[in-house]
Order: structure tokens, then sequence, then C-alpha cells
């Protein structure tokens, strides 16, 4: 049977949103600072010759370049003021959360609630500036060796730290803002847009290389069922739940008697989302963002392998990449989306209880069996999104943005946000009910009040 729910948001309609005010001063919201985003991308960093980088990143974008602009949105290719992109701010969030689950002091401060939250978010942006400083020096050293500077020297890699270490803050803060009082994630929002940005180009690129015969025509029809199938895949798991039975006793409140129920506590296949996919993929590009405009002459025996082993279709690129998927799949589950012990108090906290199983740590154990086993199959599900298009792109030198990651975080992204957009309409919805269901008491009072006075 339908519930009253699903009815409302079956209902949902454009007429809907354009009534639900708050909903839309949220997107426009939204809209307006990706926009901004946007736009920084195509502002240059001070002193670049503009020339000699577009030389250079056509020899360097079938390489991991091409992958550290996908994430950039393209101003690593330009060279814009946002070229670093968000990635420090992932990687310092990668950081703290770790050290978060391995120190007691900072793990004491998580459970401080919102007070706690704030100083974690404080350590998270201190660590932001830190490796955002870090790459920032690195890249403008690099661009030096490169000689895609037009005036080397102390100058130019101090504006070059400044202007590139401002735009990964700002960034940091745009994320934060659209997911305070915008809509959706702030940070997936932001590679989410500059990964749709460039896929034109890339599709422009990818029909002419058919065009003139350096692509055959089966591996575009392959590649297009490919991205199709990779698409109903990720919708079809990211949809799929295992739902648990939960039992709700009778129970006696003053007078009442309240007749006992059950429901399903629901626990998605991919309770991490594309987190994982984002994580790993930072951490990849972390070391070789540097080394990428590091000539060749330059670039030491360390960095000279990183490149070599690293890239794109190696077996250890390869290797190194499903590792750190499963990884931060079960790490960000257990401690940020799905934490079996809150789950198991706050079931307590309302009478309620898995059949067969004493509510307390034998249901946070029983939890914790049912997740491991269920993210078995997801885990093992991102990796093969992830990989499976990587392979079979570096052997038909297909695009970054047909890869299995931007496919995945395109889809994850694009069905989060319209999740929320969904709930803020019921919400909508919701509070007009109740606010016709007080004028129509009103109306009732009124009409006995007129009835007495007669």
């Amino acid at each position: 049977m339908v519930s009253a729910a699903e009815q409302m948001a079956a209902n949902t309609s454009w007429a809907a949103l354009g009534k639900a005010t708050d909903l839309r001063n949220r997107i426009l919201f939204t809209l307006a600072l990706l926009i901004v985003y946007r736009l920084g991308t195509f502002i240059p960093v001070p002193g670049i010759d503009g020339a000699a980088l577009r030389e250079f990143m056509e020899q360097a974008g079938q390489g991991i370049g091409g992958m550290i602009s996908m994430f950039t949105g393209g101003a690593l290719g330009r060279m814009g003021i946002f070229a670093l992109g968000i990635m420090p701010y992932i990687s310092a969030s990668i950081i703290v959360q770790l050290l978060t689950s391995m120190v007691p002091a900072l793990e004491q401060l998580k459970k401080e609630g919102e007070q706690g939250r704030k100083k974690i978010n404080q350590y998270t942006r201190f660590g932001t500036v830190a490796l955002a400083t870090v790459q920032a020096y690195g890249l403008a050293v690099s661009l030096e060796s490169g000689d895609l500077a037009t005036d080397p020297g102390l100058f130019f890699r101090m504006s070059t730290m400044i202007t590139l270490v401002g735009g990964t803050m700002f960034l940091m803060w745009l994320g934060e803002q659209i997911t305070a009082r915008g809509i959706g994630n702030g940070i997936s929002l932001i590679i989410f847009v500059g990964i749709i940005a460039e896929v034109p180009a890339a599709l422009a690129q990818f029909f002419a290389s058919g065009r003139s015969g350096a692509i055959s025509p089966a591996v575009i029809v392959g590649v297009i069922i490919m991205v199709i199938a990779v698409i109903t895949f990720v919708v079809f798991m990211e949809r799929a739940l295992r739902k648990i039975h939960i039992q709700y006793p009778r129970r006696q409140a003053g007078m009442k008697v309240y007749e006992g129920g059950s429901s399903h506590l629901p626990v998605k296949v991919n309770p991490a989302g594309v987190i994982p996919a984002i994580f790993a993929s930072s951490l990849l590009l972390l070391p070789v963002t540097i080394s990428t405009f590091s000539s060749g002459a330059t670039n030491g025996p360390v960095m000279s392998w990183l490149l070599a082993n690293f890239g794109p279709g190696q077996p250890l690129y390869l290797l190194f990449f499903a590792s750190m998927i499963v990884f931060f799949a079960y790490f960000y589950t257990f401690n940020v989306s799905f934490k079996p012990d809150d789950v198991a108090d706050n079931l307590k906290k309302q009478n309620g209880f898995v059949p067969g199983i004493r509510p307390g740590k034998k249901t946070s154990e029983y939890l914790e069996y049912v997740v491991n086993r269920v993210l078995v199959l997801g885990s093992a599900y991102l990796a093969a999104v992830c990989l499976l298009p990587e392979i079979l792109r570096g052997q038909f030198a297909i695009p970054f943005y047909f890869g299995g990651t931007s496919v995945l975080i395109i889809v994850s992204v694009t069905m989060d946000t319209i999740q929320q957009v969904q709930s803020h309409l019921l919400a909508h919805q919701y509070e007009g009910l109740i606010e016709k269901s007080q004028l129509r008491g009103k109306g009732k009072k009124r009409g006995r009040k007129g009835a007495a006075r007669r």
C-alpha cells in the first residue's frame, strides 16, 4: 500500500516548486555560487606564459595531468586561481578523520556535539591551509622548472602561492555556504559542476577523433553503451537497500495504551555514497600534482617512479585505487554515515528492538555485522564502477570524463541533490496542510460562536 509521504512525493510538480519560496531561494543561491566558481576557473594566475602552458597541457592531457584538470574543473589546464581545486580540503578532511579515530583527545571532541564539531572543522581548515601552501609552493617551483613562468623568481613564487591558497580557501568557503544555505553537498557539487562543465568539450574532442579515424566507430558505440550501462548500474545500486526489521512493543502513557508496531531500518548497500571515490582520487592526485609540471630533467627518482607507475591504467594505480576505495567505504561508513552504537542507542530510547536481539550492545554488534556484510557488496560495486571503465579507457584512449569515477560522481551527486529537493518540497507540502487545518479549525470556532450568539 502506498504511504501518504509517497503519494505527496508523486504529486510534486513545478507548480509546487514555484510555491516553495525557501527552496527556490536555496536553489538560486546555490546556482549563483556555482557560477562564481566557474568564473574563477577562467581568472589566470599572474606571471604564467599562456602559450607555453597550452602546449604543455596538450601533451600532459592524456596522462595524469588530464585527470587533475578534470577534478579542478579545467582550472589547472588554464592555471586559474582555483588550480588546486578543492582537493587540499578533501585531503585535510581525510587526515583529520583518520586522526579522530586514533587520537583520544580528538575522539572526545567528536562526542561533544556541536562545539566539538566546530573545533574539528577548525582543525580541518588549518590543515587545508597547510596542505594548500605546500602544494602551491611545489607547483610554483614546478612551473618555473618547466619554463612556464614569464618572470621566474621569489616574487612569482610568493604571488602564485598567495593566489592559489586564497583560491582554495575561497572554494572551501563556497562549499560550506552551499551546504548550509543552499541545496545539496557543497563540496560534491563543486566537483560535479567542474566535471559537467568540461564534458561538452570532451565529447566534441571524442567525436572529432572518430571523424579523423583515430578512434574506430565500433569503439565510439562501445563507449556510449558502456556509459549508459554504468549509469544504469549506479542508479540501481545507489537505490538498493538492506531492510532490518524493527519491532516496537505496546506501551502505556497515562490512561492511553499505544499498540505496538513494526517498521524497517534501511541500510544502503553503499552508505558512503561517492565519498570513497573522491577520497581515493585525491590521494592519488596529491603526490603527482607537483611532479606533473616538473620537467623530466628535474624529476627525482621517486617522482619519476610515481609518474611511471601511478599513471591511469597502470597496475599499481589500479591496485592502490581499489584498495583506497574499499578502505574509505568502510572507514567513512562506520565513522560518519552509519554508526552502529548511535543507531542502537536511538532504538533503545524509542523502545525499538530487532526481533531476537537484545537492545543495547547486542543490537550494536548485530548492526555492525549486517553493515559489514552489506559493505562487501557496496565496496566491490564502487571499485568495479571506478576501475573497469578506467581499464577500458586506458586501452582505447577515451577521455577522462567517460571514466567510472566521473560517471559515479555525476550520478550520485545528481540523485542526492534531487532527493534533497524532494525533501524540501515534502516539508513545504506538510506546512501547507498544517496551515489549512489551522484555518479550518478557526473557521469552525467562529461558526460556533456565531451560532451561540444567535
